[in-house]
């Protein structure tokens, strides 16, 4: 890594630059879900799941579902059911090693998020599976989080992104994830991949086992 200027290496020379947090950031942060959080996380169909391995490698995860999905199963704990995907299970290999994730939850519309810091363990065919049924799919695994910390963000970084703004969204001239994808498998076409990637293709593998 190059890079210029001078190298932060403390709290107190961060704390220097940046200050104290407000006394409102500090105190809206609890150790338990409430009935509003309940609210919000049943009104999300989207989260980002972050979790760390044992020798520090971190992973940032995209989890979608439909609003309702991700069960709160008491003030202390919350269920994200694992759905058919490409079997890396990066985040899943990252929890069996430190059990520490943090989870962002998003509603469409809303620029404030909910952030819920937890520790997690896999559960294969838990009692409430069927709970979670999608399309007919009872997810065999779940990811079970304890909540220690919970919090709402303010919507300084979504308004800044201008997220739920079409207007303000760039123009969509990027490579297709085929094209993008073809950079290292060689043994499909761009025309087969651009089939596998198709939105038609996708949506038919949401909730069935994804081919190899």
């Amino acid at each position: 890594m190059v890079s210029e200027g001078r190298h932060i290496t403390t709290v107190e020379e961060l704390r220097a630059v940046v200050g104290e947090p407000v006394r409102r950031a500090v105190t809206k942060q609890r150790d338990r879900l409430d009935d509003t959080d309940r609210a919000f996380i049943a009104r999300s169909p989207f989260q980002m799941l972050a979790t760390a391995g044992g020798d520090g490698t971190v992973d940032v995860s995209p989890k979608g579902d439909p609003a309702g999905s991700v069960h709160v199963l008491d003030d202390r704990t919350l269920v994200i059911p694992d759905r058919p995907g490409n079997r890396r299970v990066d985040g899943f290999g990252n929890v069996l090693e430190n059990p520490h994730v943090g989870l962002i939850f998003l509603v469409p519309r809303r620029s404030d998020t909910l952030r819920v810091n937890g520790t997690a363990r896999v559960l294969l065919d838990p009692p409430y599976a069927d709970e979670l049924r999608h399309r007919a799919h009872v997810p065999r695994l779940v990811l079970e989080v304890g909540v220690e910390e919970v919090f709402t963000h303010c919507a300084k970084a979504l308004l800044r992104a201008n997220l739920w703004e079409p207007e303000q969204w760039p123009a969509d001239d990027l490579p297709s994830i085929a094209q993008m994808d073809r950079r290292t498998t060689a043994d499909q076409s761009l025309a087969e991949l651009e089939a596998y990637y198709s939105e038609e293709n996708t949506r038919s593998l949401l909730y069935r086992a994804t081919p190899p």
